[in-house]
């Protein structure tokens, strides 16, 4: 069974969209079936992804709201091994029209249980907001990958979602684990930076992930071109440290599924 990975963060502009289109690019790139689900009624994950706008499309709207199979919602991408699930604006619409459904938590991980088995790894872009939409990808993840920036207003903010995550265990989904902690637009030549990242590395441990993502023009140029970084300058360094990030995610993902071998009494 596949790996469903939040990418959330309730701050704005911290690289969401940019860090769900490139990881998930990166999974496929290395030959892992791949799913991206754009939660975000911005909708920048799918036009990121080539996809215009089209009211008419079967989008994470229809998934939560129950009118539409899942399996009628994936659209292919440029990559041969990733596929999307779009967003569009009305999902601003499923934040009010939930409030009084039925398992209204539950409704993405409901969506997403048939599509399990297919991919080994499903990407959630989350709203920059804790709200409905980003309650429902939290319960509907096995785990949560948070991109920050290396700025003191980011340290108190990830408090918040932190909090977020512990009432879902409590409340929805206790097996909702943190994949990692993602340093993004990230210059090491700052002493900014590298106390910020001594802070976390303090309070996270290993959870802060080995890869940092640099500020890189490619990177934001990219989503202008209906591409990932890994197709529209693969040899930038925002490509490269996602390829990266993708490896060490996906190594921690084997190291967890290996069987434990058992030492036989002599």
């Amino acid at each position: 069974m596949g790996r469903v990975i939040a990418v959330a963060n309730q701050k704005g502009g911290v690289g969401k969209t940019t860090t769900a289109i490139n990881l998930a690019s990166s999974f496929a790139a290395a030959e892992v079936n791949s799913l991206l689900v754009d939660c975000d009624p911005q909708s920048n994950a799918s036009s990121g992804l080539g996809l215009a706008k089209d009211a008419q499309r079967i989008s994470t709207y229809h998934l939560l709201m129950g009118a539409a199979a899942p399996e009628e919602s994936l659209q292919p991408t440029v990559l041969e091994q990733l596929w999307l699930i779009p967003a569009h604006k009305n999902l601003i619409g499923a934040n009010i029209e939930l409030v009084d459904a039925e398992a209204r938590e539950f409704r993405l991980r409901n969506a997403l249980a048939s599509l399990r088995d297919r991919f080994q790894f499903i990407v959630l872009d989350c709203p920059p907001a804790l709200d409905l939409l980003t309650l429902n990808a939290l319960v509907a993840a096995d785990t949560v990958l948070i991109p920050m920036q290396a700025e003191y207003f980011a340290l108190e903010g990830i408090s918040e979602l932190l909090d977020t995550v512990e009432r879902i265990r409590a409340s929805f989904n206790p097996a909702l684990a943190i994949e990692g902690v993602l340093l993004t637009m990230y210059d090491d030549r700052t002493s900014l930076a590298k106390q910020v990242t001594a802070e976390l590395k303090k309070f996270f441990g290993s959870k802060l992930c080995e890869t940092w993502v640099p500020r890189n023009i490619r990177l934001a140029e990219a989503p202008s071109h209906g591409k990932p970084a890994l197709l529209y300058d693969v040899r930038s360094k925002g490509a490269e440290s996602y390829i990266r990030l993708a490896k060490e995610i996906i190594n921690h993902y084997l190291a967890e599924e290996a069987p434990v071998e058992i030492d036989q009494p002599a």
